[in-house]
């Protein structure tokens, strides 16, 4: 039985814990600190509470980061900072260069590091998610998840490249759901929304609802994919791409932070009062 520490137990996160502890490991998170829902779902996946970082660094063989990307690199100088000797996993969305500069951070101090990058939502049904994971000692994590349902792939030993597959495939997915939001804001602020839902729906109404849909329900998670848009910024900009068209969508998503911990999906009007109301603050400014 392999002991895998899991930082920290999100929707994600959690999904990912239950995966490994239905592979057979033994599953540790840190409870101190976090929230009411956190313990929830620790307790009702028999995740076990290690007490403090530095216990679960030290019973840990293996320990996964799934945080939002901007907390990337604190949390893993806190698990080195614990003196961690195991294989460190982090499953984040950031760019290889992100990446690159981890692993250093991480194997100075004589810890291995493992690439990886998730594709797809919290992994509760087979065939829908995916760690993809690169590394020298990759197959050892992989391993820790063959009881699924998440679903692993080792996609070779060079650091960054499990990163990189996860920024280009969140780059079309996220990337074009806030374009589409950024055309309702627009249609809307130009008085063409009406008439452009009525385009969407002439050949049926799949269209028109679909992106709707689409628009009011990524309100959820606007708030962790501000930082992924950026990372992607990042990883184009490495790659001699125009970085502009993401760093777009991060300010497309942060308008929509507002709707973090909502109790229920937001009808599309408050959407469209989020989005249009950096503008409207900005020209109050210019008026005064």
């Amino acid at each position: 039985m392999t002991n895998l520490g899991i930082l920290h137990p999100g929707q994600m996160g959690i999904s990912v814990a239950a995966s490994a502890k239905n592979s057979g490991c033994a599953v540790y998170w840190v409870g101190a600190g976090r929230s009411s829902q956190s313990h929830a779902r620790a307790e009702q996946h028999g995740l076990l509470d290690a007490g403090t970082l530095a216990e679960l660094c030290r019973i840990s063989e293996i320990i996964v980061s799934v945080c939002p990307p901007h907390a990337a690199e604190e949390v893993a100088g806190e698990v080195m900072a614990q003196g961690f000797q195991g294989i460190y996993v982090d499953a984040n969305a950031i760019a290889p260069q992100r990446a690159h500069s981890i692993a250093k951070q991480v194997t100075r101090g004589g810890t291995t590091f493992v690439d990886g990058g998730i594709i797809g939502g919290p992994a509760w049904k087979p065939g829908t998610t995916w760690l993809y994971l690169a590394g020298p000692d990759a197959q050892q994590v992989a391993a820790c998840f063959a009881a699924g349902p998440l679903g692993t792939q080792v996609i070779g030993s060079e650091i960054g490249k499990a990163s990189a597959l996860k920024m280009c495939y969140a780059a079309y997915t996220k990337g074009t759901t806030a374009l589409l939001a950024a055309v309702f804001g627009a249609a809307e602020q130009l008085g063409v929304l009406e008439e452009l839902m009525a385009e969407w729906g002439r050949n049926g109404a799949t269209d028109r609802a679909e992106n709707e849909r689409k628009v009011r329900e990524v309100t959820a998670k606007a708030w962790r994919f501000t930082g992924e848009m950026e990372e992607i910024a990042a990883t184009f900009a490495a790659a001699g791409m125009p970085p502009g068209f993401h760093q777009a969508a991060a300010d497309i998503y942060q308008r929509l932070v507002g709707f973090k911990d909502a109790p229920a999906t937001p009808a599309l009007e408050p959407v469209l009062d989020a989005l249009r109301a950096p503008a409207e603050s900005a020209a109050h400014a210019v008026r005064r």
